[in-house]
């Protein structure tokens, strides 16, 4: 058995975990702007906790797409091929929410403010519901033929692993956010998130272990993968008791800690499959048969052990200059800055 191909399985799992919960609270955020509150301070208070980081995080979803276009060009090429639609729905939402945080405050009107709240949030959506469908697709299969192509119209990827799949990661976006909230800000903010945690975000949680679920009854999953479902289970759990005493650190891990176990249980129970096929079994990519060739992994080997402990590095240094609380108090007043003609007159 090739190591590379397996090491490269395992590093895609690892970088869509790490999307997932980086990228995961920061779209959270975005949805919780939508129904959290109405007060304008307070909304300007959610936004500030992501604002130094969130462009930083959706980089994750750019290396594990660059990574799966690399290490496994036949996964890529039929997972991509067959979702155009839900992928360019996907890059439509990111879209919608990088210029709703960009544009948000860029004019002072409660209008305004409204309009691209909302683009904010459903974007945040957008996104979630999407990422998650294409993952959910990616574990429990899509109609491919033995070349690998899609067989059915544009929409056969709707089904109800991919409808399960995008609650999961919408849900879970949810929960893992409001812990985030919680620890990172202060005021009415930080109660509402930490009443959130404590009462709904078990809720959210549900399709994501159904979706754990689906996969290893599915596949039929190995002592691995069934211990990591449990461990997420116990993580979640944990959570939830943390985030009724309102220890607001340790409910953040424990809800972290079930997408970490949850998507490590996923990806166990899918290998070593990358893309299984529901028309026959004998057309599924496997981790070797949908691998690129050993020179090109070891060299994609060598720049990522060079590579990646610094991006992580700068990163970690990042979440920890930004480590603060964001308090109401550090929100300034809304206001306008004329230009120097009009206030020369």
């Amino acid at each position: 058995m090739d190591a590379l191909p397996v090491f490269w399985f395992i590093a895609i799992a690892a970088l869509w975990t790490g999307y997932l919960l980086l990228e995961g609270f920061d779209l959270g955020v975005g949805m919780h702007m939508l129904f959290g509150t109405r007060e304008e301070r307070d909304r300007r208070v959610m936004l500030n906790t992501i604002g130094p980081v969130w462009d930083g995080n959706e980089v994750w979803l750019i290396t594990a797409g660059a990574a799966t276009f690399a290490a496994f060009p036949h996964w890529y090429a039929s997972l991509f091929s067959a979702l155009y639609l839900p992928l360019t729905i996907t890059l439509i939402g990111l879209i919608i929410r990088a210029v709703g945080i960009e544009y948000r405050g860029k004019v002072a009107t409660a209008r305004w403010a409204r309009f691209w709240t909302r683009c904010i949030g459903i974007g945040s959506v957008i996104v979630t519901f999407c990422v998650g469908a294409a993952l959910a697709l990616t574990s429990t299969g899509l109609p491919l033929d033995e070349n690998g192509n899609r067989v059915g119209g544009p929409f056969v990827w709707l089904t109800l692993p991919a409808i399960i799949g995008g609650l999961a990661v919408v849900g879970f976006a949810l929960a893992h956010s409001s812990t985030f909230l919680a620890l990172k800000s202060d005021g009415p903010v930080r109660a509402r998130a930490g009443r959130f945690s404590s009462r709904w975000a078990p809720f959210c949680l549900i399709p994501a272990a159904v979706w754990a679920l689906w996969v290893q009854f599915a596949h039929g999953g190995t002592l691995l993968s069934w211990a990591l479902v449990v461990l997420a289970v116990v993580a979640a759990v944990y959570g939830w008791l943390q985030a009724r005493r309102r220890r607001e650190g340790r409910a953040f891990v424990g809800y972290a800690g079930f997408g970490v176990f949850g998507v490590a249980a996923i990806f166990a129970g899918l290998f070593p499959r990358v893309l299984p096929s529901t028309i026959d079994p004998a057309f599924d990519l496997t981790v070797w048969t949908a691998s690129s060739g050993q020179y090109t992994l070891g060299v994609m080997t060598v720049v990522a052990c060079v590579g990646l402990p610094v991006v992580l590095l700068y990163q970690a240094w990042s979440y920890w200059i930004f480590r603060r609380r964001v308090t109401p108090g550090m929100i300034p007043d809304v206001h306008v800055v004329l230009p120097a003609i009009l206030r020369a007159k």
